[in-house]
């Protein structure tokens, strides 16, 4: 009779579906990538668990222009899921979490708000926000 595997097996077959599934749920954007919000049930769907950090920008905002890079390499370099809504197309999600100015950054944890910052933020506060729920 063979055991229930090797467990080294199990968590790497556990991780490549832990990756499908935030790729369908992300609308194919790879792991590492942030993934661009489409609507109110999209937005759902990915802040419905795990950590997820919500960049509300606007492409017209400097701020926001220079934070791109830095949300990037969060997306890459954390567990997180990194979401970006922009505000000009998705205005009631915007009000919905009260961004008054952009960028505004909402810190998911299961399911739930937990965090909001607003303004230019530097990579290491970011990180440290993330590992915090993590």
């Amino acid at each position: 009779m063979s055991d229930a595997g090797d467990p080294d097996d199990i968590e790497s077959i556990r991780e490549q579906k832990k990756n499908e599934l935030r790729s369908e749920l992300s609308g194919g954007a790879s792991p590492g990538e942030p993934v661009h919000v489409e609507d109110g049930d999209h937005f759902a769907d990915l802040t419905d668990g795990g950590v997820v950090l919500v960049d509300f920008y606007a492409d017209w905002c400097g701020p926001c222009q220079m934070l791109e890079p830095t949300v990037e390499e969060i997306a890459s370099e954390t567990a997180a899921t990194v979401a970006k809504v922009d505000v000009d197309e998705q205005q009631p999600l915007a009000k919905q979490f009260n961004v008054q100015g952009v960028p505004t950054l909402v810190l998911f944890a299961g399911g739930e708000a937990v965090e909001q910052v607003v303004g230019m933020q530097d990579k290491a506060t970011l990180v440290d926000l993330v590992e915090r729920y993590s």
